[in-house]
């Protein structure tokens, strides 16, 4: 199955609970979105300007016999979690999972990086992260799942062209291992998940500009092959189920063996 398809929703490991996926409606977050809702949950899917994205998934995820809603919020905006979950609070009663997918980045050289830029991507990628998960804490039920979707790129220097990038998702590392001791006791586990280079519209401009480029994307996993948006929305899956109860502050490796 590709990312860009459902199959038939019905009850599954997280039938009877909420989850909300921000940066939901393309990409890694729309596999997710989708595979959340395989399993019976019901997702709220975030976006921050492409509503026509949204929809299309959301739509995706009711033809297929699952519940879903969309929720828009430029988390470059200080003031976007609040908006975010004053929306949620109007579609929704509680929360059982948050997936803080959103992200940007920017490709620079460290002595031309633009300044603007550089607070975008912290914006985005740390800070909406934090504040978005502290106003889920009165919404979410004891019990829950906090997936962070961080990046292997914070465990090597392959990139250094995405130091910005980088440095915002080494930030949810330690946000997410912090947090897990936080909300422990009351049985809430917090996890980060690392994916490698993923064949979606961000990666396209990159690894589909030339047989070479893809060739190359895919000789750093030891599989040989470009990772799809449902190899890390399996993994997240797994890690907002029951299943995974006892794993928390865990950093998952999910880039196909770059790492090794």
């Amino acid at each position: 199955m590709r990312s860009g398809t459902a199959t038939a929703a019905g009850p599954g490991p997280l039938t009877g609970r909420t989850a909300l996926v921000t940066g939901g409606s393309r990409g890694i977050g729309r596999g997710i979105a989708l595979r959340l809702a395989r399993d019976g949950a019901r997702v709220g899917v975030h976006y921050g300007t492409n509503k026509a994205a949204a929809d299309a998934t959301v739509a995706a995820i009711q033809a297929a016999g699952g519940a879903a809603f969309p929720l828009g919020a430029d988390l470059a905006d200080p003031d976007a979690p609040e908006a975010l979950w004053a929306a949620f609070d109007r579609a929704a009663d509680g929360l059982d999972i948050l997936v803080n997918n959103a992200g940007i980045g920017v490709a620079s050289p460290f002595a031309r990086i633009d300044r603007a830029e550089f607070d975008r991507v912290f914006a985005v990628n740390t800070r909406a992260p934090f504040f978005l998960t502290r106003g889920a804490l009165s919404r979410l039920r004891d019990g829950g799942r906090v997936v962070n979707v961080s990046t292997g790129l914070t465990h090597n220097a392959v990139m250094p062209e995405l130091m910005a990038y980088t440095m915002s998702k080494a930030a949810l590392d330690v946000f997410t291992r912090d947090l897990s001791k936080e909300l422990g006791p009351r049985g809430i586990t917090v996890n980060a998940i690392a994916p490698g280079i993923i064949d979606t519209d961000n990666t396209a401009p990159v690894i589909r500009t030339s047989d070479a480029a893809w060739e190359q994307a895919a000789g750093y996993s030891v599989f040989k092959r470009v990772g799809a948006p449902e190899d890390v929305a399996d993994a997240v899956a797994f890690l907002a189920s029951d299943a995974a109860r006892w794993i928390t502050g865990h950093w998952l490796d999910a880039t196909g063996g770059s790492l090794l």
